[in-house]
């Protein structure tokens, strides 16, 4: 097999790698990491006994493209490669596929879900594995699934419990981690080389070649005067005043200003008091705070649909006073919202000065590939539904597509997203309307233009949106308001930026031997403050006894389940095992996924039946075929404890240990029979 051809900085970066030293590699976006990778992959492999090379990824999409274009096409001939993620069936017995495989890619979610079934038929180690990869590597700190993998590693490591791997990390940047002093970037950058028990390696030598071959482009603030009057936005601000003048809320509740993401933060904090009036207005004040917000960045009827198609959902679902005054008050003022929203003299400026933009790139006359970065995905299609209705726009051939991230809830599917992709890139689409999913790891061509357009995001995300901007002379081009946010923002990332370059060389200026007995300060540091908090967790859960907490709608704050009849499957699905739980809910439409599971299937949505609520709680799964459970999503409740009530986002903060479901098997599997049954759905 002939080596890759590398440039000069890539053969630089990967020497420490080639003798096997564990080495982050730090180079910008689109300057070839992976083509890196794939070489120290092959000379692993043809130099090491028994290799097994595993490449870790952060999303199902990176999965097959780092398969597809890098190493089945280079490693493919000689070595057995096998790609897994939650869409092949090879996830449910990962164990058993992984094993006679050389090179494995998967999600980190996978490896380590296997890290941690005992089932030997899906069951991995890290002795099995004799290099690691990881990519887009920054990510591995706190409580992602990349740090627990590699929380593992150092716990063997110190322990000097067996074999690990090498570790070769691939990121464009660790980032300061929220410093603005160089001590406190120079002590992230540390931690992340700690969590990866590697050194961080970046171009010394051949610096000039990386600067000719990955091009930065220009970078220009188009900025607008701030609107002279904003007739739409006051009276969305006047409604939310009457709101809290209804709910009468708590004297320590101080809300910062409407319209911004602090007062969000406020009206969350809120909802979490426990009383239905507040809860109930903290979620219409939230809706009105985004309008307000969209108001800010996008057209006034933009922000008027969103409270629209919010009330929509309510017209028929009031269940007591609080949601005939929250339903009346917006259908009193709607009429009102819409003209205002109509009036082109009180539109946005930005709207203009992002037209403006496109259109200098695009009706250019010189073939061009663009991306508009926004902050939602709702902002997205209001953005998208502009394009298409513009008429300059339109006449300068702008041909645009939205791409957001896929799953979870999305609209978009992986095999949309996917197509999305390869529309750009074969020029069926030269402009994509995208949330922050495009800033790192998709495989996107290189474009002419990048607009960051109301997104507000840290500066290793500016960094990953500046690299796609690749093309000779292109643009980078921040659209935003006279001293607005946006523009704080990105004067902020623009220092750090600066000042995790200079960390990340102090860093590598350090005494080796000094540099290792840091690292294993700091990573002894963070193993007893691991155990320190998985102790205060479980001290946490213990205080209260299941038997004592209840579970309580969210929407109606009725009373339907004990936490104690909570059982887990598999670590994932949260099922409720009381035959009486089945008072409490309605079943709805058919579930339909994407992809199929050994273990289950999904059911019928189920929707609470009491009053007039109808809130979506989750759905029912058949488990092996044997058992219709309703698997719960937590957020969907208030969990109620003798303490009081509150709302919790995951399962894995609920306030009680939930007991795993093989227990409720083994003492109570004569009840399986009657959670056997058909699903009708509505």
């Amino acid at each position: 097999m002939e080596d890759l051809k590398l440039y000069k900085y890539q053969e630089e970066v990967v020497e420490r790698a080639l003798q096997g030293e564990n080495i982050i590699i730090w180079l910008p976006t689109g300057s070839g990491k992976t083509r890196a990778a794939v070489h120290v992959a092959q000379k692993h492999l043809e130099n090491t006994p028994n290799a097994k090379v595993v490449l870790l990824v952060n999303t199902v999409h990176l999965v097959n493209q780092h398969y597809a274009r890098e190493f089945e096409p280079h490693l493919g001939r000689k070595y057995a490669i096998l790609p897994v993620s939650g869409d092949t069936d090879e996830k449910d017995y990962f164990g058993i596929a992984t094993r006679d495989k050389h090179v494995v890619i998967c999600t980190a979610q996978i490896l380590y879900n296997a890290m941690i079934n005992q089932d030997d038929a899906k069951h991995a180690e890290l002795s099995d594995i004799t290099l690691l990869i990881i990519d887009e590597c920054h990510h591995t700190q706190k409580e992602t699934v990349y740090n627990k993998i590699m929380r593992r590693y150092v716990e063997k490591k110190l322990r000097r419990d067996g074999r690990l791997p090498q570790i070769l990390g691939l990121t464009a940047s660790p980032g300061a981690g929220g410093a603005r002093t160089l001590e406190k970037a120079v002590d992230h950058v540390l931690e992340i080389c700690a969590n990866l028990d590697s050194a961080i390696v970046s171009p010394v030598k051949q610096v000039t070649e990386l600067k000719q071959t990955v091009l930065r482009p220009q970078k220009i603030y188009d900025i607008v005067e701030k609107r002279a009057e904003d007739p739409f936005g006051d009276h969305l601000k006047r409604m939310m005043q009457h709101i809290h003048e209804f709910m009468d809320p708590p004297p320590d509740f101080r809300p910062r200003e409407f319209g911004t993401q602090e007062y969000e933060a406020d009206v969350v904090e809120l909802k979490k008091r426990g009383n239905r009036r507040l809860t109930q207005c903290a979620v219409h004040l939230r809706e009105y705070n985004d309008a307000l917000l969209i108001n800010d960045t996008l057209r006034m009827i933009d922000a008027y649909r969103s409270l629209e198609e919010f009330y929509k959902l309510k017209y028929e679902s009031a269940i007591d006073a609080t949601d005939d005054f929250l339903l009346g008050l917006f259908i009193e003022n709607r009429a009102e919202l819409k003209e205002v929203a109509l009036i082109s003299r009180f539109e946005n400026p930005k709207m203009a000065q992002l037209e403006s933009t496109l259109l200098k790139q695009f009706g250019s006359g010189v073939p061009s590939k663009g991306i508009v970065f926004s902050k939602t995905r709702k902002s997205t299609h209001y953005l998208q539904d502009w394009v298409q209705g513009n008429p300059a726009l339109q006449d300068a051939g702008v041909r645009s597509a939205v791409l957001t991230g896929a799953g979870n809830g999305s609209l978009m599917t992986q095999s949309q997203q996917k197509a999305t992709i390869e529309d750009f890139r074969r020029n069926r689409v030269n402009l994509l309307i995208s949330t922050s999913v495009a800033e790192e790891g998709l495989d996107i061509p290189e474009c002419n233009l990048v607009v960051r357009y109301g997104l507000l995001t840290n500066e290793i995300a500016q960094l990953q949106a500046i690299g796609r901007a690749r093309a000779k002379d292109s643009h980078y081009s921040v659209v935003a308001q006279q001293g607005g946010r946006e523009v704080h923002r990105e004067r902020i990332n623009e220092y750090l930026e600066g000042l995790t370059r200079e960390a990340v060389t102090e860093v590598q200026a350090m005494d080796r031997r000094e540099f290792r007995l840091k690292l294993a300060e700091v990573q002894r540091e963070a193993l007893i403050s691991s155990e320190l908090k998985d102790k205060l967790i479980a001290e946490k859960k213990s205080r209260n006894a299941a038997s004592n907490i209840r579970l309580l709608c969210q929407n109606c704050f009725t009373p339907v389940a004990n936490a104690n009849d909570i059982r887990v499957i598999d670590n994932t699905h949260h099922v409720n095992v009381s035959l009486k739980f089945k008072e409490h809910y309605k079943l709805g439409h058919l579930v339909t996924l994407p992809k199929k599971f050994e273990d289950w299937e999904p059911g019928c949505t189920i929707k609470c039946n009491h009053d007039n609520c109808n809130m979506d709680w989750g759905y029912e799964i058949n488990y092996k075929k044997k058992a219709l459970l309703p698997n719960l999503c937590i957020k969907k409740f208030v969990v109620e404890t003798p303490d009081g009530r509150r709302p919790v986002k995951k399962w894995k903060n609920v306030p009680f240990t939930v007991k795993d479901f093989s227990a409720f098997v083994i003492y109570h599997c004569s009840l399986l029979k009657h959670f056997k049954q058909s699903c009708f759905c509505h």
